[in-house]
């Protein structure tokens, strides 16, 4: 891989201001690779173009990899640390420390953006409208707590189509049997009094529990003091159930505090991280991070990094997510900056602290033991990838005989039934790992029956005619800083217009000839291209009669192998995807008085032709624009003759490339 001399582009050094701002170093092709703030531009800007021995080894990796630096001046900190969250979520530089979540964590969600607010626990990220509670360990304890508090607060937690069923035939669900719902579908109570209840359920779950608690106890008190022996039952059931799911979280805060709890565990290449979410004294949720050291950085600028990207995105309507009281290892180089940043998100005070003595501090060494428990389990399963990883690049680099080592990797599989509906798929690793936010599907349009050949040549040339023309239209684009590779119209980036180290394509030595004369007829000779063939696994490029063979042990040829494993799954799932929309199309064809815009509407409420079979002509009826009489003549084109019901006339999926029969 070229490196180039930092000393080649450095600014001249009374051109940098001495002002508040924020930087960009960008590699050759205008990539951003690494964004940063400053108090001082000129002094930090000044630090990374010393000796590079002197610097840390990915420091000195990322000045080597620039090409140049930019920089835009703004008027306060708080600004500074503004548009470098902003930047670093636009461009993802390569060089930035970016914490990763470690798992996939479960959160309890309440719709407050519908007329009926729905419970629900779900994975993901979060959606504006939605009141989120946690993140927690295990969906079971969540569903285990909601359960337990429905007969305390009955709201809503079906799902739309079982709430939909329900209006319409008039009878609630058995959870409002059970009084474990207030039975909104039926009129029960109107969108007023659910609300007030979905209400008193988030203030439960917020820890404001006290209150609710007493209410009860009243209540209680009163029934049976009016003997009404079987009120006064019901509420000491429900005052049951509170407990109950109060008992469920530790209380670790004998003052009610609502506060995050971070801790960092380090080592020189890598840092873990772990939140304990306490609200009301007790914990509500616990996370963790992991993330590559990407400098020497000491643990405040840690601190600072994991605190804007925790923080950064939150919306108006889930600024409750930021606690008055964030309690941290060290002081951000600038609290008072940190903190005036984030109570503007918050909306009020918010303090950033380092606990001295008491619970606070017990309870961070407690969080601080899980960060090192978290990033020796994490190292435990990541020992070889970062070295196997980078072998693997050097090893396919050293056999195709590359100038460079191939960071970015793009691989190409088409799929096709049986001459129709023929797609494909291009997925992106860098620096060895999935990129999937690049990734991208093709319909092949120019090519008739079963020809793979063909297929390879059109999206190549599809995709790499993309790269040229974004290219020229890049080059009329200028900035303060020169000619960058951004959409005129929204000065995004273009990921298109990146040049990929190395061309995959599934299959042998047809494919990677049809790929090549695809680049070739562009006028595109340097980038590198090869195939991946399935039955013997054979690496072959173009011109050449022999394969290169990998050993069977190779690093280079597992990552090849993953590469073409993810193109085949990718385009396998697009093609799936798509005859599913084909054949719920064509089966509804006949049906009299449905056009092409409700036939679409179907589609979109039901998703598969499975979904749309399996539901009644109420159902059906309740999609907008479909009435009784339609839904009935749907619901007979849809049902399946014998010969489906045994499997007979189903089409069959094969990949012919490798000759794999799928499953329909």
């Amino acid at each position: 891989m070229s490196r180039r001399d930092p000393l080649s582009y450095r600014p001249a050094p009374g051109s940098i201001p001495t002002s508040p701002g924020v930087y960009r170093f960008r590699d050759p092709n205008r990539r951003v690779v690494y964004v940063g703030k400053a108090k001082n531009l000129r002094a930090r800007l000044s630090s990374y173009f010393q000796d590079v021995a002197h610097l840390h080894p990915r420091t000195a990796t990322m000045v080597t990899t620039a090409a140049s630096v930019e920089w835009t001046v703004v008027n306060t900190e708080v600004e500074a640390l503004q548009l470098e969250y902003s930047w670093i979520k636009e461009f993802d530089p390569r060089f930035n420390v970016k914490y990763r979540d470690d798992k996939s964590y479960p959160w309890l969600a309440v719709t407050l953006g519908e007329e009926f607010p729905r419970v629900m626990v779900g994975r993901g990220a979060k959606r504006r409208g939605t009141k989120y509670f946690g993140p927690y360990s295990h969906a079971w304890a969540i569903r285990e707590t909601v359960d337990i508090l429905l007969r305390v607060f009955p709201m809503r937690s079906c799902s739309n189509g079982v709430f939909k069923r329900s209006a319409q035939i008039g009878r609630p669900c058995l959870l409002g049997y059970i009084d474990k719902c207030s039975a909104p579908c039926v009129g029960n109570v109107d969108a007023d009094e659910h609300r007030e209840i979905v209400e008193d359920f988030c203030e439960f779950m917020a820890g404001r529990t006290r209150p609710f608690i007493r209410r009860i106890e009243q209540q209680m008190y009163a029934a049976s003091d009016a003997l009404d022996f079987e009120r006064a039952a019901r509420l000491r059931d429900d005052l049951g159930a509170m407990n109950r799911a109060l008992e469920k979280q530790a209380v670790v805060l004998g003052d009610g505090a609502d506060a995050d709890v971070v801790a960092l565990a380090e080592d020189p290449l890598e840092v873990a991280v772990q939140v304990f979410h306490v609200r009301g004294g007790r914990i509500r949720g616990q996370r963790g991070w992991v993330a590559d050291r990407m400098d020497d950085g000491e643990t405040a600028e840690l601190v600072e990094d994991f605190l804007l990207q925790l923080y950064g995105g939150t919306h108006a309507d889930d600024r409750d997510s930021i606690p008055r009281e964030i309690l941290v290892p060290a002081l951000p180089p600038e609290p008072a900056t940190i903190e005036e940043l984030l109570s503007d998100l918050r909306g009020s005070r918010v303090q950033v602290r380092v606990p001295q003595r008491g619970d606070k501090r017990t309870l961070i060494e407690t969080v601080a033991q899980n960060a090192s428990q978290s990033l020796a389990l994490h190292k435990t399963k990541r020992a070889s990838d970062l070295t196997t990883r980078n072998r693997a690049l050097e090893e396919i680099a050293d056999a195709l005989d590359l100038d460079d080592v191939p960071l970015r990797i793009e691989c190409f599989d088409i799929s096709n039934l049986q001459g129709t509906e023929v797609v494909a798929s291009m997925v992106v690793f860098e620096d060895g790992l999935p990129r999937k936010g690049e990734y991208r599907k093709f319909v092949i349009k120019g090519v008739d029956g079963q020809n793979d050949v063909a297929s390879m040549h059109e999206v190549i040339t599809r995709r790499f005619k993309r790269l040229l023309d974004e290219q020229v239209r890049s080059e009329s684009v200028e900035t303060e800083s020169g000619p960058m590779l951004v959409d005129p119209e929204t000065g995004r980036p273009r990921k298109f217009a990146y040049v990929p180290g190395l061309v995959v394509v599934d299959g042998g030595p047809p494919q990677v000839a049809a790929a090549q004369q695809a680049l070739e007829e562009l006028g595109i000779d340097d980038v590198p291209v090869c195939g991946l063939a399935k039955r013997l696994e054979e690496v072959w490029v173009p011109r050449e009669e022999d394969p290169v063979i990998l050993a069977r042990s190779s690093e280079g040829l597992y990552l090849l192998q993953r590469v073409r494993d993810e193109a085949h799954r990718f385009a396998i799932t697009h093609h799936r995807n798509r005859r599913s929309k084909s054949m719920v199309e064509s089966v509804l064809d006949d049906v009299p008085g449905l056009g092409e815009v409700r036939r679409k509407t179907l589609l979109k409420h039901f998703g598969s032709l499975k979904k749309l079979r399996g539901a009644d002509v109420d159902d059906i009826a309740a999609v907008p624009g479909i009435g009784p009489r339609t839904a009935a003549a749907i619901k007979t084109a849809v049902s399946p003759v014998s010969g489906d019901e045994a499997g007979q006339d189903a089409p069959v999926i094969v990949n012919t490339a490798t000759g794999e029969v799928l499953e329909p």
